[in-house]
């Protein structure tokens, strides 16, 4: 890793600094004491106060203060960054064309100032999402209930997109709503909108499956539900399955001959 660090600089070496990183497309970290202003689709203000001040390569800005996690301001990927000096401070400027944003940050004292030639190639692998059970249900429908067959997922109904449709032994339709933490009442209220979608009117996947409108059952997938959740599904006739989301990455897979 390429890097370069100053310490306490004026405003005029750290001009030239970023001046640098921003040539040579480098990643800048900034700790200094700064004033910021906003114009775009709002206006706003931060007076004096050290800050960090981080500028990535693909022109994300972002402004944090000592708490949260979230910046105070910031700016998305593909913004412009500029500097100039006005008199003794040193003025970093991120501009967005679309919608057009300015951000504007005046710094008067810098105590630590670094650009790194940052190298990562890799990308971020998830699970325990409600995408991954959704996946592991369609590869094993039978820890839903023996006999379920999914036939759909992401199934686009007036109040949203259903997790996955599917039919029962007998032929019913079932409807699940998946949950990768436990469940609550807006889960349950969110399945029986969907239910209310298929029960007021005929519905186009019943007539694509040529099926007999026998029974349309609810069942909220998660691993666990929370008390007043478990009320009202008793109270609406949904069904509950506990499942737990699978907890394994990719990369922790190991081959075996059973692959091939």
């Amino acid at each position: 890793m390429k890097y370069k660090i100053l310490e306490r600089p004026d405003c005029e070496k750290a001009f030239e600094l970023v001046e640098e990183a921003l040539r040579k497309r480098a990643t800048i970290i900034i700790f200094a004491c700064c004033k910021v202003e906003y114009e775009g689709r709002a206006l706003s203000q931060l007076n004096w106060g050290e800050r960090i001040i981080l500028i990535k390569p693909d022109g994300s800005f972002l402004i944090h203060q000592d708490k949260k996690v979230e910046p105070v301001n910031w700016q998305p990927p593909k913004s412009k960054t500029r500097q100039y000096l006005k008199g003794d401070r040193l003025i970093l400027e991120s501009h967005r064309r679309t919608p057009k944003e300015l951000l504007s940050v005046e710094i008067r004292q810098i105590q630590f100032i670094n650009y790194a030639n940052v190298e990562d190639f890799e990308e971020l692998e998830q699970a325990g999402y409600e995408k991954d059970m959704s996946d592991m249900i369609m590869e094993r429908p039978h820890i839903i209930e023996e006999g379920f067959t999914p036939k759909t997922r992401e199934y686009s109904v007036e109040h949203g997109f259903i997790d996955i449709l599917g039919k029962d032994n007998d032929g019913n339709l079932m409807i699940l709503e998946l949950k990768a933490r436990k469940a609550g009442v807006s889960a349950v209220k969110q399945l029986k909108r969907y239910l209310d979608d298929f029960e007021n009117k005929e519905n186009d996947y019943l007539k694509e499956c040529k099926a007999q409108k026998k029974k349309i059952r609810g069942l909220l997938v998660a691993p666990s539900l929370m008390e007043d959740a478990r009320e009202l599904i008793e109270e609406e006739g949904i069904e509950f399955v506990s499942v737990e989301p699978p907890r394994e990455l990719k990369r922790d897979k190991k081959i075996t001959l059973d692959a091939f």
